[in-house]
């Protein structure tokens, strides 16, 4: 069974899960907003939680706004840390090049992901140890599965 955790929160939207072992809790929008063609909007969810220390939680998209809408959070993953008490909010954007997105009161605008996370403590060291990967990065194994290996 997984672990069940009580979050404290304040508001009338609270998350919700969509059905059993979802990993993400729909935010609801606490306000209306039309996102024209192209445009974005931070929208409130009126509601507030109180994470506990070593947690923290992200505010992700919803696969099906993107799918059919074009609708994407701007700073996705939305980091919520556990000492943060305010509204949270979600910045929409609109992808779509030709058709406004109506935002209505209720509506389910974003996934809400609590995980346990650590906290680093950082060493300075003179070089690190090698890896096969090393220094590549974005695009280092291509896009085609034919092209793995093949720096872009």
């Amino acid at each position: 069974m997984v672990e069940s955790l009580e979050i404290p929160l304040v508001g009338e939207y609270a998350p919700s899960y969509a059905h059993p072992g979802d990993a993400g809790a729909d935010l609801r929008a606490a306000e209306s907003v039309v996102l024209d063609p192209g445009n974005r909007a931070t929208i409130g969810t009126g509601v507030s939680i109180a994470l506990p220390l070593g947690y923290a939680a992200f505010v992700v998209p919803r696969s099906g706004l993107a799918s059919r809408h074009g609708i994407t959070i701007v700073n996705s993953p939305g980091t919520v840390d556990a000492g943060y008490r305010g509204e949270l909010r979600v910045t929409l954007l609109n992808t779509d090049a030709q058709h406004p997105f109506h935002v209505e009161v209720g509506d389910r605008i974003a996934q809400l992901v609590i995980m346990p996370v650590a906290q680093a403590t950082f060493v300075p060291v003179a070089h690190h140890d090698e890896t096969d990967r090393g220094t590549s990065g974005f695009g280092s194994t291509g896009y085609r599965s034919s092209e793995q290996g093949v720096s872009e």
